[in-house]
């Protein structure tokens, strides 16, 4: 998959088949529509286009709101949509100037004399343009003079899936990921590298490693404990995650630490990525090192139970 960084670096193709959204999450819901395009582009010739935007739209036109967080870096959606088998990918910037375009604007100097549409797969209810007022009516009034098709995925389809990235936010922000992979396909992730920490786990047995999250628009799912995978230098290990303030030693942040089961090397300065597989138990404050010691053989325990099959 080729990927642009903004409109200007794409060269209009011939026959490009396009469809266009932010896709966070590549959930089922997107999938559906991202299969169909490659499909469409393969028995027709052409090559499949998507043209998302970073930073997500919300934030450029509600800067003021900072509670948007997004399921997905700009890079590991790049990762699952090479996956799925797109042609190219066109990352391009959402700006105050974007926004302005009307439909027709967006229809002629986008669509068709940059990308150079011959067809174009939408969801139902696909919005562009100013004040989101462009829609299925105008690409289709468009469609003639500009020589395109449309494929709409309708209203039905999307929601036999019953998934959107709102609903994905809100199960992973109340821990739920188990539900949340339900629904994206895949278990949510956490991609970083590793930073010291104040190595309090190692004294009771459990050394833990610290994840440091680089982007600050990625959503952290719930405090709490967690059964997870670590994948790091093309190996993946068992592991238990835990997000939290460690109130039980009176922390004042909120941290990211995973120990990693039959682990022992230093991998400070190494990036690792976190998969959440089932959430364990909540983030409680304990009477002391001893007592939070005894509660972390527990939920080891728990998480080999997870990854056994035996709960």
């Amino acid at each position: 998959m080729k990927i642009y960084n903004h409109l200007s670096e794409f060269k209009r193709l011939n026959n490009a088949v396009a469809t266009i959204g932010t896709f966070d999450g590549v959930h089922f819901g997107h999938q559906k529509i991202i299969n169909r395009l490659c499909e469409l582009a393969r028995s027709t010739g052409g090559e499949s286009v998507i043209l998302t935007f970073f930073p997500h739209p919300r934030m450029i036109i509600d800067p003021e709101n900072q509670d948007l967080k997004m399921i997905n870096t700009i890079e590991e959606k790049a990762e699952i949509l090479a996956v799925l088998g797109v042609d190219h990918l066109i990352i391009t910037p959402f700006t105050r100037d974007f926004s302005n375009l009307s439909p027709s604007e967006y229809i002629k100097n986008i669509l068709v004399d940059t990308i150079g549409i011959k067809q174009i797969i939408v969801g139902y209810d696909h919005r562009f343009g100013k004040d989101r007022t462009g829609g299925m009516t105008d690409l289709a009034a468009f469609s003639g003079p500009y020589g395109y098709q449309i494929e709409e995925i309708d209203e039905q389809d999307i929601n036999d899936v019953a998934v959107s990235s709102t609903k994905i936010r809100k199960s992973l922000l109340s821990g739920q990921v188990g539900l949340a992979a339900e629904y994206l396909g895949y278990p949510f992730s956490l991609y970083g590298p590793v930073i010291k920490g104040d190595k309090i786990g190692r004294t009771i047995g459990f050394p833990t490693a610290n994840i440091f999250i680089e982007q600050p628009y990625k959503l952290i799912p719930s405090d709490g404990i967690y059964a997870v995978t670590v994948d790091m230098a093309d190996q993946s290990y068992q592991a238990m995650a835990y997000i939290g303030q460690r109130p039980t030693i009176n922390g004042m942040t909120r941290n990211i630490e995973v120990n990693i089961f039959d682990f022992d090397r230093e991998i400070y300065g190494q990036y690792i990525r976190m998969n959440f597989h089932e959430f364990l138990r909540h983030d409680v404050k304990f009477t002391g090192l001893e007592a939070l010691k005894l509660q972390l053989q527990k939920d080891k325990e728990d998480t080999l139970a997870y990854f056994s099959g035996r709960i």
